[in-house]
Parts: C-alpha cells; structure tokens; sequence
C-alpha cells in the first residue's frame, strides 16, 4: 500500500477544515496517510489527525513558522517515507509550503485540484484549466504527485481512528519568519472556507446596499459576502471579499450572486459552488448560464424576502 504525505494546518488543538479534507481524500484511497504538522499548539491537532484518516502524525518542532523551513522538513518526511504522493490544502499557508517543497522534491505541483482518484497504480487529479473554461484531467511522471486541493470540494469523513504520533526533526529558523497574526476584526467567516456565501456585484448600485446582503448571511448564520473585481476595484468591499480568477476561489455549498453579470473572471472563481442561485434584473445576464437557479427581477425586494423567509425555516427548526 502506498504512502500519502499530508501537510496540516491547525489551529485551537485541531486540524483546520481543508486539511481535514486533504487527509479524507488520501484515506479514501486506500492509502497510509502520514500527518505533518508544525507550529505552535501542533501536539494537541496531531493526535486529533487519526480521526479524519492519519494512520500517523509526525510534528515537525519549531519555534516559529516559517515556509521555506517547514518545506524542507516536510520534503525530507516525503523522502524517508518513500511516499508517492505530497498533498496540502489549497489555502495561503498550503500555497506558501506545497511549491517549495514541489521544488525540493524536483516534482511539478499540480494547484486547486477539484478531484483526486487512482488509475491503476498512478494517481490522477483534475484541475481548473484555462481561468476554469476547462477540467484537466493530469498525471505526473516524477515519482511524487504533489498537488493542492481546493478547499469545501473533499468530504470530511470522520473515522473515529487514532493516528501514533512522534517527533521530527527540528526546524531552522527559515529566510521568512511569521511575527504575528493579528485576528480579523468581528470574527467573520472567510468566504473561502464558508458553506454559504451571498455576493454583490455593480447591480447593487452603491457601497451602502451590501447591508442587504449582510443581513441576508446573518440570516443563513454560517454565510459570509463576497463582491466581484468591479465592486472592490470601486472601494465598496474589501479585497478578502473578492471572489474570482484574481480574487479568492470558493466552493460553498450553495452560492447566491446578486446583481452579478457574470463575466469569466468572476465564474472562475465559483463555478464548482454545489449550488447557484443568480438574482438578476437582466433576463439575459451570463450568470444565468451557469446558475442552478435564476430569480430574475429587483434584488432590492428579492434579497429582503429571500432573507426573512431563510429566518422562518430556520426559527421553524
């Protein structure tokens, strides 16, 4: 049975949710999944890693984070354990550790893959292609599959198991160092990683009228807003909102665009979304193509109504 080396992130004791998925879909399949983690608080996540799928879980000691650092001990782990293949979640830290350590492992990383399968004794992965005009289904010929897997499309499964957990090496101090991280102000959900996400684009008409969608994702409790380039090119929203090629890529399970056209660099962005619902005056909008549902009319009385009715069904439990 083959080896599947997987980078975890973690955080108050736990492994965070895309790595949770990045160990499920090693697990399923059929592999031995090895957990690497570092940092502060990474004793506690490592021994929680054997109950989404970690056979063991090896925590790399370090003083601080670095990247640069940690790749080099997570590319030495890949090599002592004769792995096939190196995986990590498709979130900055995963993007900052998984193309050093593709480089120190002399293979090609394959980013933001949407599915992950073996084809005989290869494994095969797909991914976005051309801004997501395509799904690329692609394999690798060095001896390691490295890849990054874009976040909310693997289940979290549960296995209830235990993973043996031991000490590697220390780490260096590393060129780049994390000083600090400083929490988002109000706790809001990163739309990256919501299951729901409600964003604005132009058909808004002013910054003042996101409150509507605000009001909305409250309603959902587990919601955050996103805002497409041409709303946070305007100042309205924040740059962490912006969802798409140049922004952030999301698949919730359900996304509502409100007053979104739909243009490509948009759809890029959230195309693999389990379910679409555009709201849109313009019977003709683009978004429509690709949406699971379509309202067309005034997002000014559709929002409002969508959000008490989300209230009712919620209070009715």
């Amino acid at each position: 049975m083959s080896t599947i080396v997987v980078f975890v992130e973690h955080a108050a004791g736990a492994p965070r949710r895309g790595s949770q998925e990045a160990l499920g879909a090693a697990s399923a399949l059929g592999a031995t999944v090895v957990a690497v983690l570092c940092g502060n608080g990474a004793d506690a996540a490592a021994a929680q890693c054997g109950k989404f799928g970690a056979a063991r879980a090896v925590v790399l000691d370090a003083t601080a984070w670095s990247p640069d650092s940690a790749a080099i001990g997570v590319a030495a782990l890949v090599r002592a354990e004769k792995a096939s293949a190196f995986l990590a979640s498709a979130t900055s830290s995963g993007r900052d550790v998984a193309p050093r350590v593709a480089a120190l492992l002399d293979c090609t990383l394959f980013s933001d893959c949407t599915a992950l399968r073996k084809d005989g004794e290869k494994l095969v992965v797909t991914r976005p292609w051309l801004a997501g005009k395509l799904d690329a289904t692609l394999r690798s010929s060095a001896p390691v599959l490295c890849a990054t897997l874009r976040r909310n499309m693997f289940a979290v499964k549960e296995t209830g198991g235990t993973a043996a957990v031991s000490k590697g090496p220390a780490l260096g101090p590393g060129k780049a160092v994390l000083e600090k991280i400083e929490a988002r102000a109000g706790g809001k959900l990163d739309v990256a990683e919501a299951p729901v996400v409600v964003s604005g684009g132009r058909g808004l008409k002013e910054a003042p009228n996101f409150a509507l969608l605000e009001d909305l994702a409250s309603a959902f409790g587990n919601a955050a807003v996103g805002a497409s380039r041409a709303v946070v090119d305007a100042g309205w929203r924040p740059h962490s909102e912006q969802v798409g090629q140049t922004g952030k890529t999301v698949s919730p399970q359900l996304y509502i665009a409100v007053g979104i056209s739909g243009a490509i660099q948009h759809l890029a962005g959230m195309k693999t979304s389990k379910v679409i619902v555009a709201i849109n005056k313009d019977p003709e909008a683009p978004i429509f193509k690709l949406a699971d549902y379509g309202i067309v009319g005034d997002a000014f009385e559709i929002v409002p109504a969508l959000a008490q009715a989300v209230r009712k069904i919620k209070a009715q439990g």
